[in-house]
């Protein structure tokens, strides 16, 4: 049999944003060294099964210390014994963030004032791998190598499923209207994570962080001046010493829909008892910059 050229290490070089890295050779000498660092696990992978794992460490690998190596020995090269499998190192240390975001608006129904309105989020997460054959199994099977980028890229369709499902039940658990949904962007996205973890787990990775950076209805939705001017409208009640849960939401959206623009609100007003003059209640109102940490409040002081 002609020589084969032997390799007596095995080490992981590989570039630092692959979570899998294939080790080039394929035969080894008996008593070959096995250098695993402490933040990976090598998988030694034959016709297709892992047969043996190895954590954080040097080994020598002969048949005393581990019998796996007599049944991958396979032929003699230059009168030395060696066996012949893959090798794959997984990356387990802490990966930096990989974003999400919904590819299409969200249909949700404003739980306070009743309106469709479309939303939009996108947020980021970061990852660890947990269990390693179990990620292995699942996601690389014979490639070569397998990168953040790819894992981003093969979970973003199913994150965006889960995230759109479980973003818009919270949303209607929560019973608020949209445009106070900023505040609530943490607390939204840890009763989110339970599921984001559970779906994680199949694939053998732990969630470490999971983040909402924004919520927000496009300007070019039809009924988000509809909900500025109640939101708005209900601020003015407010103001005015109205008790406003006394008003139902109905009541409101019919007064803004037959009285449009910050003029009907203030007419509105005035049909409801409230003493308000139509020309002199209010300013006008600047546009919210919501669902962001820097929100403003609209400027609710009279003239």
């Amino acid at each position: 049999m002609k020589d084969l050229e032997l390799f007596s290490v095995i080490q992981n070089d590989r570039p630092s944003d692959e979570l899998v890295w294939k080790f080039a050779g394929e035969d080894f000498n008996n008593n070959t060294q096995l250098i695993v660092m402490e933040s990976e696990e090598a998988l030694f992978v034959k016709d297709g099964v892992i047969v043996e794992t190895f954590t954080g460490g040097r080994y020598t690998l002969n048949t005393s210390n581990y019998p796996i190596i007599g049944r991958l020995q396979r032929f003699l090269s230059g009168g030395k014994s060696a066996f012949s499998c893959k090798v794959y190192f997984i990356d387990k240390a802490h990966k930096l963030e990989l974003f999400w975001g919904t590819d299409s608006p969200m249909q949700i129904r404003d739980a306070e004032f009743g309106f469709m309105v479309q939303v939009s989020a996108r947020g980021s997460y970061s990852v660890q791998v947990k269990d390693a054959k179990k990620f292995f199994n699942k996601l690389v099977g014979n490639i070569k190598t397998f990168t953040t980028l790819e894992l981003n890229s093969y979970f973003r369709t199913v994150f965006q499923t889960k995230i759109k499902t479980k973003l818009a039940t919270v949303m209607k658990e929560q019973q608020r209207t949209i445009l106070d949904m900023n505040t609530e962007l943490e607390k939204i996205a840890e009763e989110m994570t339970p599921d984001i973890e559970k779906m994680l787990e199949e694939y053998g990775i732990r969630l470490v962080n999971f983040y909402i950076a924004d919520i927000s209805i496009p300007d070019t939705d039809p009924n988000y001046a509809m909900i500025n001017e109640a939101y708005a409208q209900k601020g003015v009640l407010k103001i005015q010493g109205s008790d406003f849960g006394r008003l139902s939401s109905k009541e409101l959206l019919k007064d803004i829909a037959n009285n449009p623009g910050a003029g009907g609100v203030a007419t509105a007003g005035a049909e409801m008892g409230m003493g308000m003059a139509a020309g002199g209640v209010f300013r006008k109102f600047s546009k919210p910059n919501v669902f962001t940490n820097a929100t403003r409040k609209p400027n609710y002081n009279r003239k």
